[in-house]
C-alpha cells in the first residue's frame, strides 16, 4: 500500500464532501485501520489533526462563498456543518481575522489549500521491533501540559527539570508518556512517570495489552523523535497493525530506551 496515495485520496474525498457530515469509519477504509490509527498517522504525517484539517477546509471555502455574497451567513454555516450562526461566526473569525458579517470584495481573506502528498516517497527504513504482552502498569508522576506543535521542544525541557528536582528523592525517572485529546485530535499532557508508589504525585494505570517494542541504544530526545518519526511515517503505514487508545510510552533503563506503542 502507498500510504500517500491513500491519504490524497483522503483528503479528495473530504473536499469531495466538505458540505456533508464526513464519517471517520469511511477514510479509515482507505488505509485499511482503524479510526484511532488513522488519526494518529494523519496527524503525525500531515503535521496537523484530521479534525483541524477539516475544519479549516471548512471555513477556507465559506470565505469565498461570502465573498462571492450569494449566500446568507446561516445559510454557508449549515452548509459546512455549524450548528448555528454564532459557533459559525467565532471559528470564522478566528480563522480569517474578521468577522462574516464584515466580509466584501476589499476583504482579505485566508485560503487553505487541499494538503496533497507526495506518492513518490519511497519508504526503505528497516526497524527491528518485538511484540511483547506487559501486565497492568502502576505508574506515578506528573505531567505538563503541551501540544502537537510543542512536545518536541516541551518534552525534554520538563523530563530534565523532573529527573533534577526529585533524582535524589525518587531515583531516575522510568518512564515518559504522552496523552491524546481522542475528541480534539491533540496531544494533551507529557508526563515523567515512575514504577514506584509516591503518594503525592497523579496515579497512572496502565491497562494489560500487546505492544510493539522498539529499542532505542540511547536516551537522548533527539534520538528517541526519531524512531517515533520514522514508527509513525514509515513502519506503520507500511505493515497492519492497528493501535490501541493506549498512550504511547518511553522505558528508560540501563541506558537504552523502549518505545512501546498499544497494538491489538
Amino acid at each position: 500500500m502507498n500510504i500517500y496515495k491513500a491519504l490524497n485520496e483522503i483528503t479528495k474525498y473530504i473536499d469531495d464532501n466538505l458540505e456533508e457530515k464526513i464519517d471517520y469509519e469511511t477514510l479509515a477504509k482507505f488505509i485499511g485501520v482503524n479510526v484511532y490509527t488513522l488519526q494518529r498517522l494523519f496527524t503525525m504525517i500531515a503535521g496537523i489533526s484530521l479534525s483541524e484539517y477539516i475544519r479549516k477546509r471548512r471555513l477556507s471555502n465559506a470565505g469565498f462563498d461570502l465573498y462571492e455574497g450569494n449566500e446568507k451567513i446561516i445559510d454557508v454555516a449549515f452548509k459546512y456543518q455549524y450548528e448555528n450562526a454564532t459557533s459559525f461566526s467565532r471559528a470564522f473569525e478566528k480563522f480569517h481575522g474578521i468577522k462574516p458579517s464584515l466580509v466584501n470584495k476589499e476583504t482579505k481573506l485566508k485560503n487553505f489549500p487541499r494538503i496533497i502528498f507526495n506518492e513518490e516517497i519511497n519508504l526503505t527504513t528497516e526497524l527491528d521491533y518485538e511484540i511483547i504482552n506487559l501486565s497492568e502498569l502502576n505508574l506515578y508522576g506528573i505531567g505538563m501540559k503541551t501540544s502537537n506543535a510543542t512536545i518536541r521542544q516541551d518534552a525534554p525541557i520538563f523530563f530534565r527539570q523532573t529527573e533534577d528536582k526529585y533524582l535524589e528523592k525518587y531515583g531516575p525517572v522510568t518512564y515518559g508518556m504522552i496523552t491524546y485529546d481522542f475528541e480534539r485530535e491533540e496531544t494533551q499532557k507529557y508526563y515523567c512517570l515512575y514504577d514506584k508508589g509516591i503518594p503525592e504525585f497523579e496515579h497512572i494505570v496502565i491497562p494489560e495489552s500487546k505492544w510493539l517494542k522498539f529499542r532505542i541504544n540511547s536516551q537522548q530526545p533527539q534520538d528517541i523523535q526519531e524512531i517515533s518519526n520514522k514508527f509513525y511515517e514509515e513502519f506503520l503505514p507500511s505493515v497492519k497493525y492497528n493501535l490501541r487508545e493506549i498512550p504511547e510510552l518511553e522505558y528508560y533503563h540501563d541506558g537504552v530506551t523502549d518505545f512501546l506503542v498499544a497494538i491489538y
